[in-house]
């Protein structure tokens, strides 16, 4: 696998708009879903550091992982979306957050490196899984819930 090539050819992400692209595809480009697998692991030190970060902002320090090193600046920045008091725009803000954190993994010497491919897996994930929210699914849901509810009194 040509890394050059296939960073290239990959469509652009952008955070508020769904992908073009499955995960499906993204791991058939990049050499099978093991590969895609260990380019998203790269992103496991820094994901650490901004869960510990939710969980400290959330109150709930004794839940969080051991790591190395600290960034006062991916803390700020997750402290500042807990400002937020619109749960939606909340979760919004920690994607951006985790959309940007990933953007750590592309050094600025190598942009069509293996760096920018973890970086596309990473952001990938959080765009299909955004793309997977709308009112209608979860209205869908809140009324099988409240039937499954009203079935068991």
């Amino acid at each position: 696998m040509n890394i050059y090539y296939t960073v290239s050819s990959l469509p652009e992400l952008t955070f508020f708009q769904p992908p073009s692209i499955s995960w499906e595809k993204f791991c058939e480009a990049v050499g099978g879903e093991e590969e895609a697998a260990r380019l998203e692991g790269k992103f496991a030190v820094l994901d650490t550091l901004l869960r510990n970060a939710i969980a400290e902002a959330r109150d709930g320090a004794d839940c969080m992982r051991p790591q190395s090193g600290c960034s006062i600046y991916w803390k700020n920045r997750i402290l500042a979306c807990f400002r937020e008091s619109d749960v939606a725009a909340r979760e919004t803000a920690l994607d951006r957050v985790r959309w940007d954190a990933a953007g750590e993994l592309t050094p600025p010497a190598s942009p069509l490196g293996e760096g920018a491919l973890a970086t596309y897996a990473v952001r990938l994930k959080i765009a299909l899984r955004r793309a997977a929210v709308s009112s209608a699914r979860g209205m869908e849901i809140f009324d099988k819930m409240m039937a499954e509810t009203k079935t068991t009194f």
